[in-house]
């Protein structure tokens, strides 16, 4: 198993249901395996204390099951599960993009502009954790165009999921200029302020998204039914 720390950027739970988020996404924890509150304690080196309290919140998101008498157990994240994630980032970004086209002004654009950049630096210098998060910058960045609080709520309340799609991904090799055009043709679209082309290249990039995730999960034999 990957050696993980806790970084002290947030605190002990956050960080410590960070890291079992992470391994049950991707399948670190196989499903149903049972979560050993004090080895994972002595693991990390904390208390148990913050680790109960990670599998409290793992519970609340349905990563983890609790069953009295037994223990709490991986839930996993299925194939199934990755798939309505972006059935719903699509239809929610569909209408962020509306809205970043309605509310946008020329200093937003601008901005957009340089994250695109950013990742066009990124992509041709195969600089995968920096792509990464020049990725992620674009899309808050239209999350912030829209001027909705609201939609920023709703659209990161499921950006670790996304986030780690993206990292599987993003660390294919052959992936990397087409997922950076695709960026282009959003930005294109809002620049010129053209909805329903901003719609259908964000439905189109959502699209791509989901099939390169897919085929990675099933490339890492972790396809679940």
């Amino acid at each position: 198993m990957q050696q993980q720390a806790i970084t002290g950027e947030a605190s002990l739970a956050e960080e410590v249901a960070e890291i079992l988020r992470t391994r049950i996404i991707t399948g670190e924890y196989e499903m149903g395996e049972k979560l050993v509150e004090n080895k994972i304690a002595k693991e990390l080196k904390v208390s148990r204390t913050p680790v109960r309290d990670a599998f409290k919140q793992l519970t609340k998101e349905q990563l983890i099951e609790y069953i009295p008498n037994k223990g709490c157990f991986a839930k996993g994240f299925s194939q199934k599960d990755m798939a309505d994630i972006y059935e719903v980032r699509k239809a929610v970004e569909e209408l962020a993009v509306t809205w970043a086209i309605e509310n946008a002004d020329e200093d937003s654009i601008r901005e957009l502009k340089e994250h695109l950049d950013l990742m066009n630096f990124y992509t041709e210098h195969r600089f995968y954790d920096k792509l990464l998060q020049a990725n992620e910058d674009f899309h808050n960045m239209i999350y912030q165009m829209t001027g909705s609080r609201f939609i920023v709520q709703v659209l990161r309340s499921y950006q670790d999921y996304v986030h780690m799609a993206r990292k599987s991904t993003l660390s294919k090799e052959e992936n990397l200029e087409e997922v950076y055009e695709e960026h282009v043709r959003i930005f294109e679209a809002i620049r010129d302020r053209d909805t329903d082309r901003a719609k259908a290249e964000t439905a189109g990039h959502l699209e791509g998204s989901a099939r390169r995730a897919r085929e990675r999960w099933l490339e890492r034999g972790a396809g679940r039914k």
